[in-house]
């Protein structure tokens, strides 16, 4: 079956979404349902991963949820894209960090795109840009979960979120370094145009996956 492709404009609650990945994820264990890449907001809420520290959790301002995913706290919220990744790694070389990075080289492509330049950093997960003070900044977060060799979650990227509201968390514990968006870089990018920038690039990102399927020879 062809990987579907769902989007959403108007916010999605997190735990909506969370549930309905979950149960797609079972369908595409199971055979029963297409592999799904939904693209999608949500009102503001901190998530919280696997590995995550409650004093990183500073100011609890909006709904805690425990995510299930791999990483630490995160921001969601308006003005931030998110793309939820449910896709059979059994049929895609089952090689999780290659499954991330592709996702890395696939967001770097898009925002390459609207003239962004964004890099991987070493120790420190997610994508990277130069802020307008001159420093690192975060534009984009990656966190996933594989259950049965089905993936869940994804990655997200900041168009234009309020940066104030990832003040109530460290975000994805690094303290360091800031968190930016298109919008602070000049840049006014609409959900729209992200999506369609981001499927043009897709090819590339399935084709890596691809490759690792023939490489392994499944």
């Amino acid at each position: 079956m062809p990987i579907e492709w769902r989007h959403d404009v108007a916010p999605v609650p997190y735990t909506q979404a969370l549930a309905d990945m979950e149960a797609r994820n079972g369908a595409v264990a199971a055979g029963s349902a297409a592999e799904l890449i939904w693209l999608l907001e949500h009102p503001p809420v901190y998530t919280a991963g696997t590995s995550a520290d409650p004093a990183e959790l500073v100011d609890p301002r909006f709904e805690v949820v425990s995510a299930g995913r791999g990483g630490r706290y995160t921001y969601h919220g308006p003005g931030q894209r998110v793309g939820y990744l449910v896709l059979d790694l059994g049929k895609r070389g089952r090689d999780v960090r290659c499954f991330v990075h592709a996702i890395e080289g696939w967001v770097i492509a898009t925002l390459a795109s609207f003239g962004v330049e964004g890099w991987r950093a070493e120790g420190r997960v997610g994508i990277w840009t130069r802020d307008i003070d001159g420093h690192e900044a975060k534009i984009g977060a990656i966190g996933v979960r594989v259950r049965r060799w089905v993936t869940m979650h994804g990655f997200s990227v900041n168009l234009d979120p309020d940066l104030s509201h990832f003040g109530g968390i460290v975000p994805c514990g690094i303290a360091e370094y800031g968190v930016t968006s298109m919008a602070r870089l000049g840049l006014s990018v609409s959900a729209e145009q992200w999506d369609a920038a981001l499927i043009a690039a897709s090819d590339d990102f399935l084709d890596a996956l691809g490759c690792l399927t023939r490489k392994t020879g499944s």
